[in-house]
């Protein structure tokens, strides 16, 4: 490891210190799920804190906790035993381009899966193979899946990405990491045990792609998987068996610092 890999390692686990605490939940969608104790609970509000994790981060809380309301803040009970006559009063529900129709497909998949297993783990690692270096193959098996079910609306895939369409997926790659980052700080739920953390993908925007393009860790201009996947490699040379942890401080850095 040359002497600038090693300032930049020391660097950043300095702000993964900083950012990765509780302080952090309460400003950020992780703090949906937060509200939370029962392990469906938790995934199901992750699952939509994260599908509505683009924009101003009070808004998305905000629609993230009104949508809880709508489900009596029991999301796993509603989502399985709703009746049509309790899906009236999410009629009105909206948040930027996801709307009624987009959220009944939601209802109509999450009480599908949950009818075959207890956890939304295997909604992911069904499309996983044993050897896979990375989530890419869960996040298609997971995209395939969640729109198998009849009468899928055409509006409603723009809101679960694929990297077999070249989507970075932040969205869901943040969900992931959320679900499966396992240590002691108290942020991320670490709930479920197939996927290992080594095989996340690290979540990028433009504020992480600016940071790392700051460090000269990406080659492309574009945002997508490609790139995700590069960056997440390089992260790997600093922690091969957590690379996704440096997520804390390349957004701490382009959205709270903005550097």
């Amino acid at each position: 490891m040359t002497k600038k890999h090693q300032d930049l390692k020391k660097f950043l686990d300095a702000k993964v210190e900083q950012y990765n605490r509780p302080e952090f939940i309460k400003n950020d969608p992780v703090c949906i799920p937060h509200l939370f104790t029962k392990k469906q609970d938790i995934e199901i509000a992750a699952l939509f804190a994260a599908v509505f994790a683009w924009g101003n981060r009070i808004t998305i809380i905000n629609k993230s906790k009104e949508l809880m309301q709508l489900m009596d803040n029991a999301p796993f009970d509603f989502c399985v035993n709703h009746k049509e006559a309790d899906l009236k009063k999410m009629m009105l529900f909206k948040h930027r381009t996801f709307n009624t129709t987009d959220l009944l497909y939601f209802f109509a998949f999450l009480k599908y899966h949950y009818a075959i297993d207890k956890s939304l783990e295997t909604a992911f690692t069904k499309g996983m193979n044993k050897n896979d270096a990375t989530i890419e193959n869960a996040l298609v098996g997971f995209h395939d899946y969640f729109f198998s079910l009849e009468d899928v609306p055409t509006r409603t895939k723009k809101h679960i990405a694929t990297p077999y369409k070249k989507s970075n997926c932040k969205r869901l790659n943040m969900f992931l990491r959320w679900m499966v980052r396992k240590d002691a700080r108290g942020v991320d739920f670490g709930i479920w045990q197939k996927i290992k953390p080594s095989q996340l993908i690290c979540p990028i925007d433009v504020h992480v792609a600016r940071v790392a393009n700051r460090f000269n860790l990406l080659s492309r201009k574009q945002i997508d998987w490609q790139t995700a996947v590069e960056l997440t490699n390089y992260l790997r040379t600093l922690d091969a068996n957590d690379p996704v942890k440096y997520d804390f401080a390349l957004f701490g850095l382009g959205v709270m610092e903005k550097y």
